[in-house]
């Protein structure tokens, strides 16, 4: 049975947000390797962090170079 419009917009919507989440922690996990195994919370949010940060360094590079170009 057709889903109806209203129901179609919403997933629409949520579909942009979660996909842009979705692509910062599948370059989390490929390209930086990034598995956690750690004993302790602490180390855990450690090492979810420094991997953040280096993403957004990484990000804000080629943003800057997009930016050179243009």
């Amino acid at each position: 049975k057709p889903m109806p419009r209203h129901i179609q917009k919403s997933n629409a919507g949520k579909s942009v947000i979660r996909s842009r989440v979705e692509h910062v922690f599948a370059d989390q996990k490929s390209q930086m390797g990034l598995f956690v195994r750690t004993v302790g919370i602490t180390r855990a949010t450690m090492r979810i962090g420094l991997a953040n940060i280096v993403y957004n360094m990484r990000r804000f590079l080629f943003l800057e170079r997009i930016s050179a170009n243009a």
